[in-house]
């Protein structure tokens, strides 16, 4: 059994699972979709909702909290706490 790169492994497989980069991901992806079709919503749509850009405007409050959520997880990244067993390996 290797134990190549170990404490930096289990960290970047931590970062990889953590779940406010699929949430922020996930609406960031919504977001722009919501962008996207706000920007080509034509006066039909405007109409039936009283002139408001509901797409549009949910869009881009969607794409702020994804944001915010990406950084959060980016600055404040998991504490994983290692044993000093673990890190010396296997005894002998």
């Amino acid at each position: 059994m290797s134990t190549e790169g170990g404490p930096a492994v289990t960290s970047r497989m931590a970062r990889l699972f953590d779940v406010r980069y699929v949430i922020g991901g996930l609406l960031g992806f919504y977001g722009v979709v919501l962008v996207i079709r706000g920007l080509l919503d034509g006066a039909e749509q405007l109409a039936q909702a009283a002139g408001f850009a509901v797409n549009l405007w949910t869009g881009i409050a969607l794409v702020v909290v994804a944001v915010a959520f990406l950084a959060w997880a980016s600055l404040r990244p998991l504490g994983i706490e290692v044993d000093e067993e673990e890190l010396a390996g296997p005894s002998a």
